[in-house]
C-alpha cells in the first residue's frame, strides 16, 4: 500500500501545534528532524530538543480528500495563531516499502580508532575479540556518528592503547546517551561518572549501559549539582564551545594532577577561545584534532 507524506519546514516554537493538527486529521506517524544536520547537545532539562530550521513530517494511509484536509489544517491553523500564516505543507505519494528495513540497512558497525567499534544491535560484530559497543540510533543524543563524538571515541581507545586508561576513574560532562562513559568502561576504566542536565540523557545512559553489561556500580549518573568535587584521572566532555568556556574552571578543576582531558563539540572558528580557557586554568593544550569542521581539543594536568 503506498503512503502519503506530508513534509513542512517549522519553527521550533510552532513545531506543536502541526503536529498536534496532523494528528488530529489521522497521521500515522510523526516525525521531526534538523534541516541541517546540526547537533542538539545541550537542550534544558525537560524540553525537547528542536532546531531552528525543523522539517516536520507525516505519514497517512488514507490517500483520500488530502487538498480538503490541508485546508482544515490551514483554518485550525488560523483560528490558533491567526497572526502567523500556516507554514507550506508538500506532500508526495511513496511506495510500498518496509521502511523499518530501509532505515536499519542505513546503519553499520563504525569502527573507532584501532580496536573500538560501534555495533547496532541488529548486525553482527565485525570482530567479536574487538571492544564492541552495542548501541542503536535513534533519539539517542550521540550515536557515534557524528564527527564530535567520533573523535571523542578515537581519543579514549588511544589511551586506552597506552594504557592510560586501564583502572582509571573517567568523568563524562554532558554524557548524553551515555556512549563515552561506557566506551570508557569498556575499553579499562575501572569506573565512570556520567552528568547531564537533561533526565531523559540519564535513563538513555542506563539503558545503554544495562544493554552493554555494564555493572551499575561502575557508572554513576548525575545532575551536575549532584556532583561533588574531586579530581579525575580522565574527563571528557562532548557539549558545545559555549558552555566549554563557561565551564572551563569547573570542568578543568576536576581534571587531577597528571590527568587527561578532551573537550569536543566545536566549530574550527571557536578552537581559539576554548583552548585559551583551558590554557588559563593551567592545563597544557595539545594541537587540536579536526574532522569535518569539528574540533577535539585535549590536553593534561602536569604533577607538579
Amino acid at each position: 500500500m503506498p503512503w502519503l507524506q506530508l513534509k513542512a519546514h517549522i519553527a521550533p516554537e510552532q513545531a506543536d501545534l502541526l503536529e498536534e493538527l496532523l494528528l488530529a486529521e489521522g497521521a500515522s506517524a510523526i516525525t521531526l528532524q534538523d534541516a541541517h544536520d546540526d547537533p542538539v547537545f545541550e537542550p534544558e532539562r525537560g524540553t525537547t530538543p528542536l532546531w531552528h530550521d525543523t522539517i516536520l513530517t507525516g505519514l497517512y494511509d488514507d490517500l483520500e480528500g488530502i487538498e480538503a484536509m490541508l485546508e482544515r489544517v490551514r483554518q485550525a491553523w488560523a483560528a490558533e495563531i491567526p497572526e502567523e500564516p500556516c507554514p507550506e505543507i508538500e506532500f508526495e505519494l511513496l511506495a510500498d516499502r518496509d521502511w523499518e528495513r530501509e532505515w536499519m540497512d542505513g546503519f553499520h558497525p563504525l569502527r573507532m580508532g584501532s580496536r573500538l567499534w560501534i555495533v547496532p544491535s541488529w548486525h553482527d560484530a565485525p570482530d567479536p575479540d574487538a571492544v564492541n559497543l552495542l548501541l542503536d540510533p535513534g533519539l539517542a543524543f550521540g550515536t557515534g556518528t557524528h564527527p564530535t563524538t567520533a573523535l571523542c571515541l578515537e581519543w579514549l581507545d588511544g589511551l586506552a592503547a597506552t594504557g592510560a586508561l586501564e583502572g582509571r576513574d573517567v568523568l563524562d560532562v554532558g554524557c548524553g546517551s551515555g556512549i563515552l562513559a561506557i566506551a570508557a568502561l569498556k575499553l579499562g576504566a575501572a569506573h565512570a561518572t556520567g552528568t547531564d542536565i537533561d533526565p531523559q540523557a540519564l535513563l538513555a545512559s542506563r539503558d545503554n549501559a544495562e544493554r552493554n553489561a555494564i555493572e551499575a556500580s561502575r557508572l554513576e549518573l548525575l545532575y551536575p549539582e549532584q556532583l561533588e568535587f574531586r579530581p579525575f584521572p580522565v574527563v571528557i566532555a562532548n557539549i558545545l564551545a559555549g558552555p566549554l568556556v563557561e565551564l572551563a574552571t569547573t570542568i578543568a578543576d576536576h581534571v587531577a594532577p597528571g590527568g587527561r582531558l578532551a573537550l569536543s563539540g566545536i566549530l574550527a572558528a571557536q578552537a581559539d577561545e576554548v583552548l585559551d580557557a583551558y590554557r588559563d586554568q593551567g592545563l597544557i593544550m595539545d594541537d587540536p584534532a579536526e574532522r569535518d569542521g569539528w574540533i577535539r581539543l585535549s590536553g593534561h594536568r602536569s604533577r607538579g
